[in-house]
């Protein structure tokens, strides 16, 4: 298993498998924005947005890979704000479902969260559907459980369904 920061180009270069990989989590039912059927030219359009972001340092990408194929992502998404450039928000994180259980999660949430500290940021935050598989990983991994906002986000079968906020400081 390789885990590599995405450059802008590498992204582009990648907006195929990761775009599988995006269809694969909302098929699975993830709470990731999008509604399913997710369609994959729609998937590839919204990774190929991220592109410019990416080149800004306004947002990090890493994908990991495995047997010559994209079978997990994770994001930092950096405040822009004078007042507020020591946080992050942890975007993205999934994994294949043919890679789960091998913790790649784990090891995706430990490179951002290690990347973070090497950009200065002190605190982190995301938002992940309460009752996820997710949410347990961000439980075990030292994060700090904020509250529950009820009806945050549809699911993908467009179901409204509670968020769980955590936080960690790193």
């Amino acid at each position: 298993m390789i885990v590599t920061r995405l450059d802008e180009v590498q992204l582009l270069g990648l907006t195929e498998d990761l775009a599988d990989l995006l269809v694969d989590t909302v098929t699975d039912g993830a709470s990731v924005g999008f509604l399913g059927p997710l369609d994959r030219t729609a998937a590839m359009a919204w990774w190929k947005e991220r592109a410019a972001a990416v080149a800004t340092g306004q947002l990090a990408v890493w994908a990991a890979h495995e047997d010559g194929r994209t079978v997990g992502t994770v994001g930092l998404a950096f405040a822009d704000k004078p007042n507020s450039r020591h946080r992050a928000e942890l975007v993205k994180l999934m994994v294949h479902r043919d890679a789960r259980g091998q913790g790649l999660g784990r090891t995706l949430l430990t490179t951002a969260e290690e990347a973070a500290i090497s950009a200065g940021v002190t605190l982190l935050h995301l938002d992940t559907e309460t009752d996820s598989l997710a949410e347990r990983l961000y439980g075990s991994a030292g994060w700090t459980r904020a509250g529950v906002i009820p009806d945050y986000a549809a699911s993908p079968d467009g179901v409204l369904r509670p968020a769980t906020i955590y936080y960690k400081h790193v």
